[in-house]
């Protein structure tokens, strides 16, 4: 099977195109909802039952759901449904709001980091970020303690590794070449 990324991406592009030229702001809000709704496994367990039909899938999705759907959403979320992508609709999402970020100016960023960084601490490397990639950084922090020290930031396709386990590598590989 396919990456969700890849099945995601024709989605999310589809989407965005219809949703730039309204209101860019709840396209997002509505994707979100779709998407926490999808990652339940119980309702993905549901629709993927052979006797539920699309139909009902989508009744149920949409009063779990419960905000107001666009028809664009819906029409996005009958699709998915029908093509069994209902996997895929997290996905949908976070390529969504990348792309929305992206024609705001500003990337998303994941920063890796062996040890918890308070909220004091995220704003100077935030702006270090923003100098170093040359845009607006929206920042999420999650923890890796593999790295055993520094921290990984993934901007994109952009690595920015300074962790104390890339240190070591490197110093691996330069005495065994």
């Amino acid at each position: 099977m396919a990456e969700l990324a890849t099945l995601a991406r024709p989605y999310a592009e589809a989407l965005f195109q219809v949703a730039s030229k309204g209101d860019l702001t709840k396209a997002l809000a509505e994707i979100d909802a779709l998407a926490a709704v999808a990652s339940n496994p119980q309702l993905r367990q549901f629709a993927d039952a052979p006797k539920a039909n699309p139909a009902q899938v989508f009744d149920v999705i949409t009063s779990v759901a419960n905000t107001p759907l666009s028809d664009a959403s819906k029409n996005l979320l009958r699709t998915v449904i029908e093509n069994g992508r209902l996997a895929a609709l997290p996905e949908v999402a976070h390529q969504f709001r990348a792309q929305a970020s992206a024609r705001s100016g500003i990337a998303e960023a994941t920063i890796y980091s062996a040890f918890p960084i308070e909220p004091a601490q995220l704003p100077p490397v935030v702006g270090a970020l923003e100098k170093r990639f040359g845009r607006r950084i929206n920042a999420t922090v999650a923890l890796d303690p593999e790295l055993i020290g520094g921290i990984r930031v993934v901007v994109g396709d952009e690595v920015l590794d300074t962790s104390v386990k890339a240190r070591l590598e490197a110093m691996k590989h330069a005495l065994t070449a």
